[in-house]
């Protein structure tokens, strides 16, 4: 969505950072090309226009003047004004004191008003609530089979009592599903409403005679991301029309330039909650205005990848796979193939990909990723034996052709998976052994050292003074003689048996001893 106006944004700082001092041309000059980057991106023109009068002020202030490093300095401006403009903080649901809590949806035909409320619907249950959408759009064609359909996948009740399709009255279905909501111990009601191809007064009645029937406690525009500037006109309309306490976005992974996104919050002063990304009902989550403006300044966002990776992963599972990826020992193409699928459930590799800092540059690579190379290896590893995947070793020529017939590819394609996993099992054991570097776990000793240690001992003519130099050697280094009590031993410790360091065996006293 994004990528024009990170794309602009990062060649311009790029050029900042050979410069030791920032002067008023280079501060101008920068604003200019911000102004460019932004109206390119589709931003209204007065959030254009302030964005760059508070990036200008700020630059040519103190805290640029004075800074070790001034161009960091006007990248970290430019990123509080992006964080600033996309709502500063992120907004959370507000609950009512006494359930249900009610939420309305509004917006345009084709918005993506009923996906996105079985996403939202979905999103709530995974917390733990117990969500209730309601079929209250009966004019679209076919909109409440839609909405069953999205609540069926979300596995969420859906109340429809009118079929749809022109027929019924949805004030009152609105009206009847709260307290209908309240009887079925539903916490949460959604309400789906009608849209339209463009505002005009039915519309607006419609939706303000919903609002006034049920009292939402929140009202969500939903706006679709793509739509570029009539975003703020139709938000700007709604907002007189029935008034809403939120905006959501939809469709933030088209190719659009973005800019209803810059503009929706500035314009309408309603912080954005919520943003969809993808077709699927997993693909939604919290809008977070930080972590938005650091994808745009391409510093990644690492923060919502750990959030889907704890989501996704089981902890007591990957623990256990944490245990088999230090020893080295265990680790199967088995386990290879479910760490492979538990990647894919975070979503498409080039998103997750595209959450690294500094991978704005690296675009054109991601454009080349194919999720279709994961599933072929997944192929090749489902089309061997149990066996083959516990011991690879065992996978000679003709179970290469075999596997290579079962999943469809070449011979060379299961041979270089093998191979790879062979290096991948010896670079983890090389890790755990500590890769032969003193000082960690399982490594070698430094050779310097065990030769000092070997100059550095003496051994005694006196068969008894070396027997109990040996003993002393074993305790840590200690040469003195072992107490009257531990004389039994012959002058040996047991097997596992070490004493502390700078510890005198001679001064030691079993109870009783003198």
């Amino acid at each position: 969505m994004f990528e024009t106006l990170s794309d602009r944004l990062t060649s311009v700082f790029s050029s900042l950072r050979s410069k030791g001092r920032l002067s008023d041309a280079d501060i101008d000059a920068t604003c200019r090309e911000i102004r460019i980057a932004l109206l390119e991106a589709d931003v209204a023109l007065p959030v254009v226009k302030d964005f760059v009068s508070h990036v200008k002020e700020r630059a040519r202030g103190a805290e640029v003047s004075q800074a070790l490093n001034p161009a960091q300095q006007v990248v970290k401006i430019v990123n509080d004004e992006l964080v600033q403009i996309l709502g500063g903080e992120t907004r959370r649901l507000r609950y009512a004191k006494t359930p249900p809590t009610v939420i309305m949806l509004a917006g345009l035909q084709g918005a993506g008003k009923t996906t996105l409320a079985g996403k939202l619907a979905r999103w709530l249950r995974e917390q733990g609530h117990v969500p209730l959408l309601v079929a209250a759009d009966l004019q679209r064609p076919n909109a409440v089979q839609q909405l069953q359909v999205v609540g069926q996948r979300a596995e969420v009740a859906v109340y429809a009592p009118e079929p749809g399709n022109g027929v019924g009255d949805p004030v009152a279905v609105a009206r009847e599903s709260v307290d209908h909501a309240r009887r079925q111990q539903h916490d949460i009601v959604i309400i789906d409403t009608a849209g339209r191809l463009g505002i005009d007064q039915e519309l607006m009645r419609q939706a303000a005679d919903i609002r006034d029937a049920v009292s939402p406690d929140e009202v969500l525009f939903v706006v679709d991301a793509m739509i570029g500037q009539d975003a703020v006109t139709t938000a700007q309309a709604f907002m007189d029309g029935v008034g809403f306490d939120g905006v959501v976005l939809t469709k933030l992974d088209g190719d659009a330039r973005g800019g209803a996104a810059l503009s929706v919050r500035h314009i309408t002063g309603r912080p954005i909650m919520f943003a969809s990304t993808g077709e699927k009902l997993e693909d939604f989550d919290a809008f977070h205005p930080d972590r938005m403006a650091s994808r745009i300044l391409d510093m990644g966002d690492i923060l919502t990848l750990i959030e889907q990776a704890q989501r996704t992963f089981d902890e007591q599972e990957a623990a256990k796979m944490a245990g088999k990826l230090v020893s080295g020992d265990g680790f199967t193409l088995d386990d290879f193939l479910e760490q492979m699928m538990m990647v894919r459930k975070m979503g498409p590799l080039k998103n997750l990909l595209g959450m690294m800092p500094g991978m704005g540059q690296m675009r054109e690579q991601l454009n080349q990723v194919d999720e279709r190379d994961l599933d072929r290896v997944a192929a090749i590893i489902r089309s061997m034996t149990p066996a083959e995947r516990q011991e690879p070793k065992i996978i000679n020529g003709s179970r290469r052709a075999r596997i290579a017939r079962g999943s469809g590819v070449s011979v060379t394609e299961v041979s270089n998976l093998v191979t790879r996993f062979f290096d991948a099992q010896k670079m983890m054991k090389q890790v755990a052994s500590g890769m032969g570097i003193p000082g960690m776990p399982g490594g070698r000793k430094n050779k310097a050292a065990q030769k000092k240690a070997k100059k550095g001992r003496r051994v005694s003519g006196d068969p008894r003074k070396a027997a109990l130099g040996k003993a002393g050697a074993a305790s840590g280094g200690s040469s003195a003689p072992l107490p009257p009590g531990l004389a039994g031993l012959g002058g040996k410790l047991p097997p596992g048996l070490e004493l502390p360091p700078g510890f005198d065996p001679s001064k030691f006293r079993l109870p009783g001893q003198q």
